[in-house]
């Protein structure tokens, strides 16, 4: 009896197809949890596509994917002096932001992160001067720019990449690769048509492997079920229910991510409207659970448990039973399963 998450394999496969014939040199990103499907089934994956590179974002990630991906290792998170040394082959490249960073990877492949409209990280404009000495005893691999998701302002994102190629060729540095996140697939054909001495390879990740919903489902298996009647106390905190129904212990707890939710950016008054209603209701102990059951999200009986989570279906509702399993809407970026289940 387990958290399973359910993959469509021949589907999920052809939309991966899909988006690694929109862009010509993409680099696949394997980072975190392998975005619900773990690093090494992501690694196998990236080989059977036969990709010579593969982006992580940690050191510690690299030295954990090493051994399950023959080709290249790009390290997303920049160098910082006084990092602690991980143990890594040659073929990882790492991601550099700061002039310094350059400078203290002698010998290194290295990519040099630009700073982007993101303001998250990497090299100016003013420093593009300091580089020419820097990257004499690097190897340099390329640059990069990591963009925005959403641009409000109503800008292109074509026209920051273009004015960063302008700014590296005006500098004399080498133009060779550019590696880029965020782009559309016709965007970055434009690129590559008005510069085509330069290779652009996106680096990918949600998009590559979670851009199909309908090829995954998370599904956890009814472990019991207890009848209960108005009144009655139940659970870790003694609660009395609020009608007859039943209990339901599913498997999916806190360990495999159920019940954690990430900050979303809301926008219009409806979103902000229900953000509201949601945020009332947790005061008297109403959540909503992520799993369905007779075609509706049902409610948490009390708050999740390590391994497993208690929902109450009200009387009126078909009794579930044990072996049943019920469909979860989790995010993939923050769940553990159990089991994967290819079909």
């Amino acid at each position: 009896m387990a958290l399973s998450l359910y993959v469509d394999t021949a589907r999920w496969r052809a939309h991966q197809k899909s988006v690694i014939d929109q862009f010509p040199g993409l680099v696949p990103v394997c980072k975190g949890n392998g975005y619900g499907f773990g690093h090494e089934r992501l690694c196998e994956e990236a080989a059977r596509f036969g990709t010579d590179m593969l982006a992580v974002g940690t050191t510690y990630e690299a030295a954990r994917i090493k051994d399950w991906f023959g080709g290249d290792l790009l390290v997303l998170t920049p160098f910082r002096r006084g990092e602690e040394p991980v143990p890594l082959p040659d073929r990882v490249v790492r991601s550099v932001s700061s002039v310094d960073g350059v400078y203290a990877l002698v010998g290194a492949r290295v990519v040099i992160e630009c700073m982007s409209s993101m303001k998250r990280h990497g090299i100016t404009e003013e420093e593009l001067g300091q580089l020419h000495a820097a990257i004499e005893d690097v190897r340099l691999e390329g640059f990069a720019l990591h963009l925005p998701l959403d641009r409000t302002d109503g800008s292109d994102a074509v026209e920051e990449v273009i004015a960063w190629m302008d700014r590296l060729r005006a500098a004399r540095l080498p133009l060779g690769t550019m590696f880029v996140s965020h782009l559309r697939a016709d965007e970055l054909a434009r690129l590559q048509q008005q510069f085509p001495q330069t290779r652009f390879r996106a680096r990918i990740g949600t998009r590559l492997w979670l851009g199909d919903h309908e090829a995954t489902e998370y599904r956890g298996a009814v472990l019991d079920v207890t009848r209960v009647v108005k009144g009655d106390r139940f659970g870790y905190r003694q609660q009395k229910a609020a009608s007859d129904g039943w209990l339901v212990v599913v498997a999916g707890g806190t360990s495999h991510g159920v019940g954690l939710e990430a900050p979303k950016a809301l926008h219009g008054v409806m979103p902000r409207a229900k953000g509201v209603a949601r945020a009332g209701l947790a005061t008297v102990n109403r959540n909503l659970s992520p799993f369905v059951w007779a075609g509706k999200q049902r409610w948490f009986a009390e708050p999740p448990h390590m391994q497993v989570s208690i929902l109450f279906v009200p009387a009126d509702a078909q009794e579930p039973k044990v072996g049943d399993e019920l469909v979860a809407h989790l995010r993939h970026t923050t769940t553990q399963f159990d089991r994967l289940v290819d079909h």
